[in-house]
């Protein structure tokens, strides 16, 4: 059983503290998902976490070993995979190619395409005539071929139709039951709810609620009063 372990966790940016004193956890096989309005400080934990910008305080740590100090390649080495805003594809590589690149014994491809069949079908097309939704399922799909244990996603519904985010949605929750951890940042709070485990709600850099995601999906005036405070 791997399990991300946050504690006391303290990031600045231009010396200005964004994540302040933020405690979490995620098991494996579960999704933890993180809520928040724009600001709150979500896609700074994230790259605090893997390592993109430095953290100011407290630790990090992947089954019990302390990566907060560790190099971004390291972090992934001990596990942790990081799928940032964006869709962060090589545009003039096929689909199969952009795949091949995060291979590391040469094998994963069968069940990067038994999740998301639609590359299988688009194996040989560039990737940056992809889809969004495509290239959404093209970099989670590579971020597996890493073999992680614990694996980020940051806000991957951000400018996709809802059919398409409900498919992601899917994905994701079939990868937390076979035992991989989720850490899930997204704006659609209803959908991340309907497929989490545990809920955080952050707010100014502070985490404001933490429980289980079917209680806060049963109650959407807490759920709004957390976002706005009051």
């Amino acid at each position: 059983m791997s399990e991300l372990v946050i504690s006391s966790l303290s990031i600045s940016r231009a010396e200005l503290p964004v994540v302040t004193g933020l405690d979490a956890r995620v098991e494996s096989g579960s999704i933890s998902v993180v809520l928040g309005a724009n600001g709150a400080g979500k896609t700074t934990l994230l790259e605090g976490l893997s390592g993109v910008i430095p953290v100011s305080g407290g630790v990090v740590s992947i089954d019990g070993r302390e990566i907060q100090k560790a190099r971004p390649g390291q972090r992934s080495r001990e596990g942790l995979a990081h799928v940032e805003q964006g869709r962060t594809i090589f545009s003039q590589l096929t689909t199969e190619e952009n795949l091949r690149v995060a291979l590391r014994d040469g094998s994963g491809l069968s069940e990067a395409y038994a999740l998301f069949p639609e590359l299988l079908q688009r194996r040989s097309v560039r990737a940056g005539l992809l889809s969004g939704g495509e290239q959404q399922m093209l970099v989670i799909a590579r971020a597996l071929l890493t073999r992680p244990k614990v694996l980020m996603i940051d806000e991957m519904s951000a400018g996709l139709a809802p059919v398409i985010v409900s498919r992601l949605m899917a994905a994701v929750r079939r990868l937390a039951d076979t035992g991989l951890a989720v850490l899930l940042v997204e704006q659609f709070a209803a959908l991340a709810l309907s497929i989490g485990d545990r809920a955080y709600v952050m707010r100014r850099g502070r985490v404001v609620y933490d429980g289980d995601c079917p209680s806060l999906l049963r109650a959407p005036d807490e759920l709004h009063r957390l976002y706005l405070g009051g």
